[in-house]
């Protein structure tokens, strides 16, 4: 019943005025030459964008979570008694959310929101959150974690890292008092997290090819957005040159493979998320047709399906849903199909955000956001 509740909530408040109901199986993918723009679900052409009242009501989902100490999963490895202490002493800006880097993205997501909604309904508690969280004093410990012991070293590599470097981007573009404050205490861990990559690409000898935390194509796609914004020259020159190094060669990805049961991301889009920002306008079109392979004019890609989704684990597809979709809106340029399977992913899973279980509520409206960001800044 409350499972219930939560869904007709979020289909009937946060986007009602955008949402019609799709079907997975019988819904049209046509699209009207007459409406190129237009953004099709299904034959009732449904769209989806962000307005200020659901982004209000996303912005429930971190604001609960982020100063939420409970339930949390340590990734501590544990070398002497001294290092075991509750994850709030480790990590007094992001010890909420579960994990660390669900706390970090929630963080981007008040962020992203704050900004594009400066007079947002919770602003104030918004800022006031950041604040404690984000204090140049709390954010020092943060980094001192990474030196702990030999283990900790690691720590996040590279899924956390990502998102620590994505929260640095987005507040290095935002022109507020706040904003630049957050940004200056949060530049010793940002710098440390850029120095690591460097550190560790060169030493990878192959990508990581999985739907989860450790994919390389994911990791290098979010700082090389770092890189470009906030002019770390060094790690984009490391990440151009890995990504050619991993993928320049790879063809006929093989999508009839995905989803894995576990996965959040597509190891094939993914990869064609981070070639499209380091090869050249004159490179990429060549690659995409290369690795693509027989999927390239005609990639036949239904939403994950998900049956439990109080398991933090199977409802990971929910996530992937939405990862899909912002590998796909930038390249919705070269066939008008990728756009709509990027809708109509949206779209499967954008209802089930708000599910009354933390196993999804703790996370997704971070990928939500981040496709509907990324929707809006290419194809709108």
């Amino acid at each position: 019943m409350k499972t219930n509740y939560y869904l007709n909530y979020i289909a009937a408040v946060i986007f009602a005025t955008c949402i019609i109901s799709c079907s997975d199986s019988k819904s049209s993918t046509s699209e009207p030459a007459s409406h190129p723009r237009k953004t099709t679900i299904d034959d009732n052409g449904a769209d989806i964008s962000l307005n200020k009242e659901q982004a209000e009501n996303l912005a429930k989902l971190p604001i609960k979570c982020i100063q939420n100490p409970l339930p949390y999963k340590a990734g501590l490895v544990i070398a002497k008694k001294e290092d075991l202490a509750m994850p709030q002493e480790h990590h007094p800006a992001f010890y909420g959310c579960f994990d660390w880097h669900s706390s970090v993205h929630g963080h981007w997501s008040l962020v992203y929101l704050l900004k594009s909604f400066p007079d947002i309904r919770d602003a104030d508690k918004i800022r006031k959150m950041l604040n404690e969280n984000l204090s140049a004093e709390n954010i020092q410990e943060e980094l001192k974690y990474f030196s702990l012991n030999k283990y900790t070293a690691s720590f996040e590599r590279t899924y956390g890292w990502a998102w620590l470097l994505k929260l640095s981007e987005e507040l290095y573009t935002w022109d507020d008092p706040d904003a630049r404050k957050w940004h200056k205490n949060l530049n010793p861990l940002t710098q440390y997290i850029s120095e690591q990559y460097q550190v560790y690409l060169p030493k990878l000898v192959y990508p990581i090819r999985v739907g989860e935390h450790s994919n390389t194509a994911f990791g290098m796609g979010f700082a090389y957005d770092y890189a470009l914004t906030e002019k770390d020259k060094a790690l984009e020159e490391m990440i151009e040159n890995r990504a050619r190094d991993f993928y320049q060669t790879d063809s006929d990805c093989p999508l009839s493979w995905e989803p894995s049961g576990y996965d959040f991301l597509s190891p094939c889009l993914e990869e064609i998320n981070i070639m499209r920002r380091v090869l050249s306008p004159t490179e990429f079109p060549m690659w995409l047709k290369q690795f693509l392979g027989k999927n390239y004019s005609n990639m036949n890609i239904s939403p994950g399906k998900i049956k439990d989704r109080t398991d933090g684990k199977l409802v990971h597809l929910d996530g992937l849903n939405f990862s899909r979709a912002w590998c796909l809106y930038p390249i919705a340029n070269f066939d008008p199909s990728f756009r709509r399977i990027a809708d109509k992913h949206l779209a499967f899973s954008i209802p089930n955000i708000v599910d009354g279980d933390y196993s999804g509520e703790h996370w997704l409206a971070s990928f939500a956001l981040y496709a509907l960001k990324t929707k809006k800044e290419y194809t709108e």
